[in-house]
């Protein structure tokens, strides 16, 4: 049966965010797994079906079947009829999606954070996985969206560009990025990640990237160089920007809610009600369509409905897209009751859970707090139900061998046991875990990221990756761990001693910056689920939920809050001792002795609503981009989001049922914030559940979030607006290892050129900054190449002295009049941003360990 691959395949899902992803293919009309490094890449003439389970409290699965462009029918019939297999092989409790390329759902988009690559062609023209270290490889990828990115594979010619997007010219060694000249920053930025993405997964980090800005192609003569030889001359303008059409606001909302029911004999579609809908008017007997304007199409199929309503709830769906003459594109969900999701439950006035007591809307003062049992995750149970195993990918009792290495000078340098457990965000770590199955090792291999670590360390871990998986002969599961988002086995496996320390590094001889006061949040029952994470040391970074570790110079303070339980007590207690030797006292909320305020700088308000004391809440808060770049007001769903998606060039609205914030992004454009708050009636008028208007709208600008805003955010950093993104610094100082490449490359003629180019030995790739690369001027000023600086609108750049003779430079060696403490204030301002990674008002913010830690960096210090 095509679904024993379900059982026999969980080694190869891929685990990620506190969730377990598989992705299968339809190969001859049979499901066959797709290897994790092809994972966002779809062929468009197959069809795929995509698992996803969320590792919470919910547990909540979802099965998309995803349909390219040129697939034939008899593979979307497959598609759909497996979905229906798998749906009650797992007892109709995966939410199933209809997918279809080019108009995927945020949720789906969601799921491949570095974006989706359209490529050409299918199991019967070639299929072939993506395959690492090939090189042999020219294709032009066209580079759409803005939160989230989808690339497809276009003809390799000029007439394929135009003004608004980008491009990605991908000669498997060189990757060039080229920049629309009306294309934003966000877009430069998520294409540069997507990049990245490919190099390390398909490359194994060995590609180098280099970056074209459309409107300044004169700057870079070596990498036009490059792309004329491959796509040949321009002739003739580039073509205007394609803009994105989206349904609007009106539309969305909608709501028609229909009737499947077979009580006459036969299959019956009839219309019962329109918005605002309520619980009431579905029945367990019967299955119903909730149609959202022809955007999307919900089916609720009942309890006690007949086996052949049930078993025919998909193809009676797609049936009514054709009857109603909408797109072939519109999305489909189908669920059971009982398993409704989130976006299906918004649709509706009033929604009440099983056991629940109370109703939507209400709202709860900050100071309450309430008692929740806390259900303790039984092991066990995971060899004596394998279900169970997957929802919580916990693969065993995490009592197997760890072994754990941390990137110093590119280069694997082992942790000693004793210090097992403690991550610096200063740095890169890789974590081996072995453990036995049926009398066979396994392994995963997880790659930790620390939020502060350097690009070249990233880049050097993902290498070092490769080369731990090639000497396990590819046994290893890989997983890509950012710092604050680890997944629960990775918790499992240091049995509660995980500390995560903000920034710093932990390697031998050096001396982290003593920050005097640190505070350290700990969130766990048990040493299952067990860390410790570093947060600035202030008052608003307590909530009443947690244990909170205050750790002074003369004491260490154990802060209880109102809603932790006494299994969260005892794990801070225990990771107390781990973190200090001092003396210990006490303290519980509300109780706080006036030494303690101190130490954090005096009182401030702080996250202490009921909400954060509920497993569940009533309502998911959603957070949505509001835009206007079609010409009228758009709002796009984030899925899964965090404060990476509060994007400064954007106005967001984050919904939390009971408020409605505006965030206003420091760069958003002025008609955006003159119509945020129109904007927001307008949303809350046209919900389709018919929201109360009084509902509260709070605005919040960029920088001056309060702790009820900040509180929605897991592990929210008050410090993000400080540091600018360094994506660029790397962007330039790849093109120093191109212009390398060009000084031993004859590309005069285009195919033999281009070939030698490829030809080029391979081998390790360590990416030195480009400050200390012996490539030809390798001065940001000076370069031939085009130095990008985020918030220079022009390619010109200011004068200074030229930074080569600042950087690595002893006093002796300086000019007469560089005072050597203080070479960056000698730099262009260009220079300063490229070497430092933001400018020098945002600079002067940062704390002096930081402003030091990124001088040694680029060789000022």
């Amino acid at each position: 049966s095509p679904l024993d691959t379900l059982s026999v395949t969980p080694s190869e899902h891929l685990l990620l965010n506190d969730v377990v992803k598989g992705d299968f293919s339809l190969q001859k009309m049979q499901m066959v797994p797709v290897p994790e490094q092809a994972y966002g890449n779809f062929f468009e003439g197959d069809c795929y079906i995509v698992l996803y389970t969320t590792l919470n409290s919910t547990g909540q699965m979802d099965i998309h079947y995803w349909i390219g462009n040129t697939s034939s029918q008899d593979e979307q019939g497959a598609a759909a009829i497996y979905v229906t297999q798998m749906d009650e092989f797992l007892g109709g409790k995966p939410i199933q999606h209809r997918e279809v390329q080019g108009c995927e759902s945020p949720k789906f988009q969601s799921y491949f954070k570095s974006g989706m690559v359209y490529k050409k062609g299918g199991v019967e023209s070639g299929f072939r996985h993506v395959d690492t270290n090939v090189y042999n490889i020219l294709r032009l990828l066209h580079i759409k969206g803005m939160k989230n990115i989808t690339a497809t594979e276009v003809n390799v010619s000029w007439n394929s560009f135009n003004k608004g997007d980008i491009f990605l010219l991908d000669m498997g060694k060189v990757i060039i990025q080229w920049n629309g000249p009306e294309s934003n920053r966000r877009e430069k930025l998520k294409a540069v990640l997507l990049a990245n993405d490919i190099r390390d997964r398909e490359r194994g980090g060995r590609a180098q990237i280099a970056v074209v800005e459309g409107g300044c192609e004169g700057d870079s003569p070596e990498l036009m160089k490059i792309m004329e030889t491959v796509l040949g001359k321009r002739e003739g303008p580039l073509k205007e920007a394609i803009p994105d059409d989206r349904p609007d606001l009106y539309q969305t909302s909608n709501i028609r809610l229909y009737q499947v029911s077979d009580a006459s004999g036969s299959l019956v579609v009839q219309e019962v009600a329109t918005q605002p809908l309520t619980q009431d008017l579905l029945h367990s007997s019967d299955c119903y369509i909730v149609d959202q304007g022809g955007v999307s199409i919900s089916v609720w199929k009942g309890k006690d409905a007949s086996p052949e309503e049930r078993r025919s709830a998909l193809s009676r769906a797609v049936g009514f897209i054709k009857a109603k003459n909408y797109p072939s594109s519109t999305h489909v969900e189908v669920m059971c009751e009982g398993g409704e999701s989130a976006m299906f439950k918004q649709l509706f006035k009033t929604w009440k859970e099983k056991g629940q007591t109370r109703g939507l809307g209400s709202t709860y003062s900050v100071g309450k707090t309430a008692k929740v049992d806390q259900i303790k995750f039984d092991v066990m149970q995971l060899h004596a139900c394998p279900e169970l195993a997957a929802q919580e990918r916990m693969v065993d009792d995490a009592s197997g061998e760890v072994q754990v290495w941390r990137i110093e000078n590119l280069e694997l340098q082992e942790v000693p046991q004793n210090t097992h457990g403690q991550f610096y965000g200063g740095d890169c770590y890789l974590v081996l875990y072995t453990y036995m199955k049926s009398n066979k090792q396994q392994y995963i291999l997880y790659m930790w990221l620390g939020r502060h670590a350097t690009q070249d360390e990233i880049t050097a871990c993902a290498y070092q990756a490769v080369n731990v998986d090639n000497k396990y002969n590819g046994a290893p599961v890989q997983v890509r761990v950012t710092m604050g988002k680890e997944p629960r086995h990775f918790l499992a496996i240091f049995k509660g001693k995980l500390i995560i320390y903000e920034g710093g590094t932990g390697r031998a001889g050096v001396v982290n910056p003593d920050p005097g006061v640190r505070l350290f949040q700990v969130r766990g029952e048990q040493e299952w689920n067990t860390k410790a994470t570093e947060v600035p040391a202030r008052a608003s970074s307590l909530n009443s939920n947690d244990v909170f570790l205050l750790k002074t110079e003369q004491m260490c303070y154990l802060w209880y809050g109102k809603g932790c339980s006494g299994d969260e007590r005892e794990m801070g207690k225990a990771m107390a001792d781990l973190l200090s030797k001092q003396d210990k006292q006490t303290v519980m909320e509300s109780q706080e002795p006036a030494e303690f305020w101190v130490a954090l700088g005096g009182k401030a308000p702080y996250a202490s609503n009921k909400r954060l004391q509920q497993e569940k809440p009533l309502h998911q808060p959603r957070l949505f981009e509001c835009s206007n770049q079609t010409g009228r007001f758009l709002m796009t769903e984030i899925d899964e989001f965090t404060q990476e998606d509060l994007d400064e060039d954007d106005v967001m609205l984050l919904d939390t049922w009971d408020e409605i914030f505006l965030w206003i992004g420091r760069s958003a454009n002025d008609y955006e914030t003159n119509e945020a708050h129109t904007s927001a009636v307008e949303y809350l008028n046209t919900h389709p559940a018919g929201r109360d208007p009084g509902t509260p709208i709070i605005t919040v600008k960029q920088g001056f979030e309060p702790p009820t805003f900040t509180g929605w955010f897991n592990a929210w950093d008050p410090h993000k607006w400080s540091v600018s993104v360094t994506l660029y610094v790397f962007s330039f100082y790849t093109r120093a290892i191109i212009v390398t490449i060009l000084n031993n490359t004859d590309l005069n003629q285009k195919n033999g050129g281009f070939a030698q180019m490829n030809n080029i030995s391979g081998g390790q790739v360590s990416f030195p900054p480009f400050y200390k690369s012996k490539a030809a001027n390798p001065s940001p000023s000076n370069s031939p190449g085009p130095a990008v600086a985020p918030s220079s609108p022009t390619c010109k750049k200011a004068t200074g002295i030229p930074a080569e003779l600042l950087i690595n430079k002893g006093p002796g060696e300086l000019p007469n009049e560089v005072d050597p403490g203080k070479k960056e204030e000698y730099l262009s301002d260009a220079d300063f941003e490229l070497l430092l990674g933001s400018s020098r008002t945002d600079f002067n913010r940062l704390p002096k360990w930081r402003q030091n830690h990124l001088k040694k960096e680029a060789g000022l210090f």
